[in-house]
């Protein structure tokens, strides 16, 4: 039966140049083209479909993963792509897969923490998948608190070798993606133990399994952790347990680019300055924020075809029934996640900048600007990730019971995305680390630093304290100038009353377990006038397009009233807004969405994902790796291999390979056949 295209009369009512809005949500042409094309090249192919892969079991679905990887790597070299373009293509493959960990943490480990001869040795064999690494820092007792981490590493002098054991049930290493069934190597982290002294947690290199049959080497444990959350999601990647005993490895697969041990078990600080270290996380969570983008304006994309579609009740004379869009309860749940989705993704262009500075800062010794981007980018994960959780959760809602089932594509979004609010930091952690920074900058004040960056209106503190709102009729919420120091006068307030509270007591840390709650608010405050202040300045640029920069005004608008209307009780707690302005920010509010272009608004959000029309096993998941392509044509040969042989059903025990039988076939082989699944 041909369907039908009720979105092609929606198109048709665009009152902006929906091309230009494309580059703008892309931030730049050249961008839009790459991963227009990459989108293209895997829902025309139909190895990477997935319309099956909610009812695949868990054994089917890791297996279909294997070919899909191997697929991947084939098309990759066969097409020569550049590594953005197999960033991109990997972006719409969506699936959660061992690479991911390899690539998104083994590499960037050993090229952030490793010194230059172990990345001549160990980055060329990653690159060429000879050996597949996972992250092995979070333990089953420990998570958020690093430091806290039992598993150790003794230093034995005698034979020049570290012992990595795990000592107590809770020192197993838990969740780490990939080392459940594929992992070869691990970025393990421990505690460093020479002549019985602790110097703390750092990195090591060691191997798990044998490059011969892939079984785990002698007193190493290891297995998968089970089922997570929803029928697809993660359970196609293999997350695992791991545990040591006595395991030796040798000095060196220490990764020493900032802490060395020597050969005599001497620990020594190297001139390679620590903070280094920090720029890997920076750029991990300034990612994890462009994805929280991509993840909700997929939502919002379905959400909003859904409502345009939709209809129910108000038909009169037996004419067409009221399209569900059109209903103001629906458009006050939807418009602001729309809002939310660009202002995401504007903030998220202005991380990479900032990641890019810090990095080149470093590289200078000049270290001034770290703990702010460290606060940034931890704070701006946090709200980000939980407003992209529950948005995602709220369009399921706007679908009605449609939006219930798998086939809506919501289901799995939010099984997929939901571990972002925990992975690479806990949300009120993370908040509370920002807590401190602010708490640090306002102490700062009374010695007349002044406070740069994304805290500079702290430089203004005195006024802040004292300035009223302006706003007498609602048209007034329409000036940024206005919506500004309204937050950043609330922010402030905030941060100062916290700062106050915790100097009445006498153990500094015994109030800020006390205030915790009040500092996540502060911190709070203080990251959503980051995306608000961002939002703004995004708009003091030259924005082509016929409409273009109107319809961003009218989302900045909404971004920024909305969340005057959902934190309402600060804005008025502290004395920044009054109730008669707060009701005419609701007005404003209300009648900023009747000039939303909503018909067509969406389409740049996802301009790919027009074709799950023709093609409806694509589905795009938030999540771009870097992907070097240093690649032998023994790797070629063997990732053919591969895919022919993984796409038998058959059992071949103890998998060979030539050169040295460690490419790419014997280890990723035998955990595509149904036998060597159930005994890894």
């Amino acid at each position: 039966m041909e369907g039908i295209d009720y979105h092609d009369g929606e198109r048709s009512k665009a009152e902006f140049d929906v091309e230009e809005m494309k580059i703008v949500w892309a931030g730049s042409r050249e961008v839009l083209e790459v991963s227009d094309r990459m989108g293209r090249l895997v829902a025309s192919d139909e190895a990477f479909r997935k319309d099956n892969r909610t009812m695949l079991s868990r054994k089917d679905l890791f297996k279909n993963t294997l070919r899909k990887a191997a697929h991947a790597w084939k098309r990759i070299i066969e097409l020569r792509l550049s590594e953005q373009e197999a960033s991109w293509l990997r972006f719409y493959i969506d699936e959660p897969a061992f690479t991911d960990l390899h690539w998104g943490m083994f590499v960037p480990a050993i090229k952030g923490q490793g010194t230059d001869e172990q990345q001549q040795k160990w980055l060329p064999l990653a690159y060429k998948m000879q050996i597949i690494g996972c992250y092995a820092q979070t333990e089953l007792g420990h998570g958020s608190n690093v430091q806290g981490l039992e598993t150790t590493a003794t230093f034995d002098s005698q034979s020049d070798e570290f012992v990595i054991h795990s000592p107590t049930l809770t020192s197993s290493k838990w969740w780490p993606g990939g080392l459940g069934k594929v992992s070869t190597h691990a970025v393990v982290y421990a505690r460093l133990i020479t002549d019985g002294q602790d110097h703390g947690v750092h990195g090591f290199i060691v191997q798990l399994r044998s490059l011969e049959d892939h079984l785990p080497l002698p007193g190493i444990t290891i297995g998968d952790i089970g089922m997570k959350f929803g029928n697809g999601g993660y359970n196609s990647m293999d997350n695992g347990v791991l545990r040591f005993d006595h395991v030796r490895i040798p000095r060196d697969q220490m990764l020493m680019r900032v802490f060395q041990v020597t050969r005599e078990g001497k620990c020594v600080q190297s001139n390679v300055p620590r903070q280094l270290v920090y720029g890997t996380m920076v750029f991990v969570r300034q990612t994890i924020v462009s994805d929280a983008s991509s993840a909700l304006s997929r939502a919002v994309c379905i959400a909003t075809r859904y409502s345009a579609v939709r209809r129910q009740f108000g038909s009169q004379n037996g004419g067409p029934e009221t399209q569900v869009i059109d209903y103001k309860t629906q458009q006050s749940r939807l418009f602001p996640l729309l809002a939310s989705a660009y202002a995401f993704r504007f903030v998220g262009q202005w991380l990479k900048w900032l990641y890019t500075d810090v990095t080149q800062r470093l590289q200078a010794n000049d270290f001034s600007t770290l703990p702010e981007a460290h606060a940034c980018t931890a704070g701006l994960k946090s709200l980000t990730t939980s407003a992209t959780a529950d948005g995602i959760e709220e369009c399921r809602k706007l679908c009605g019971g449609h939006g219930y089932l798998c086939s809506s594509g919501l289901p799995e979004l939010f099984a997929v995305y939901v571990p972002a609010c925990t992975y690479e930091g806990d949300n009120i952690v993370l908040l509370l680390q920002v807590a401190r920074f602010l708490m640090k900058t306002v102490s700062q004040l009374g010695s007349g630093k002044q406070p740069v960056g994304t805290t500079a209106y702290m430089g203004r503190v005195a006024d802040l304290m004292q300035c009223c709102c302006a706003v007498q009729k609602a048209e007034d919420w329409l000036n940024p100038s206005v919506i500004l120091e309204a937050f950043e006068a609330r922010s402030a307030r905030m941060s100062v009353a916290c700062a106050q509270n915790l100097s009445k007591f006498a153990n500094s840390e015994e109030g800020f377990a006390e205030l915790s709650a009040d500092l996540v608010e502060a911190a709070v405050a203080h990251c959503q006038l980051i995306v608000v202040s961002k939002f703004i300045e995004k708009l003091e640029e030259a924005i082509p397009g016929k409409g273009v920069k109107r319809q961003l005004e009218i989302l900045c608008n909404i971004y920024a009233l909305y969340l005057l209307h959902n934190y309402v009780g600060d804005f008025l707690s502290t004395g920044c807004i009054t109730p008669k302005q707060a009701s005419l920010a609701n007005e404003q509010l209300r009648s900023l969405y009747a000039q939303v272009c909503f018909r067509t608004l969406f389409y740049p959000l996802s301009y790919v994902i027009r074709l799950l029309i023709r093609n409806p096993w694509l589905v795009v998941r938030p999540v771009q790796m870097q992907l070097p392509l240093l690649m032998h044509l023994t790797t070629l040969i063997t990732i053919l291999v591969l895919f022919s042989a993984a796409m038998m059903e058959m059992c071949i025990q103890n998998s060979t390979t030539q050169h040295g039988r460690i490419l790419l076939m014997s280890q990723l082989y035998p955990m595509a056949t149904s036998n060597t699944f159930d005994q890894c």
